[in-house]
């Protein structure tokens, strides 16, 4: 699944139908996401080093679109990218004790999770001062 969060609003984009995970798949999910964000936004988006992010295919993809801007997150780095926060909701609030059946089970509940999550979206709020954090 790919994913793109809206920090302004909180909302998040996806596509599920990734399989595998190719830079062509990449590229078809920046192509949606083009078509759905407003012409005159800047897109900034934050990325692993995930092969499909960098491949000479992707760069070149870049490259054509100028208001698309990457930037790529230091290796284990992750958690920088605030969807990474959606994913980690996800995972807690419907996957952790989900019932399901199959992989399309799996994608329509993930689907309409994502869907009613997004009617009630808000920006996450980063709270870390910079100070460094102390073991319990």
């Amino acid at each position: 699944m790919l994913a793109a969060l809206d920090v302004h609003g909180g909302g998040v984009f996806t596509a599920t139908d990734l399989d595998p995970n190719t830079a062509a798949n990449f590229m078809s999910f920046l192509d949606d996401l083009d078509a759905k964000v407003p012409a005159e936004l800047e897109v900034h988006l934050v990325l692993d080093n995930g092969s499909s992010h960098i491949a000479r295919d992707t760069r070149w993809w870049f490259l054509d679109h100028p208001r698309f801007h990457p930037h790529y997150t230091p290796t284990h780095a992750s958690w920088l990218n605030q969807v990474e926060l959606v994913f980690s909701i996800l995972a807690r609030r419907l996957l952790k004790r989900g019932e399901l059946t199959s992989v399309e089970d799996l994608v329509g509940k993930v689907m309409a999770f994502i869907a009613d999550d997004n009617h009630t979206a808000r920006p996450f709020r980063w709270t870390y001062d910079g100070r460094p954090l102390k073991a319990s």
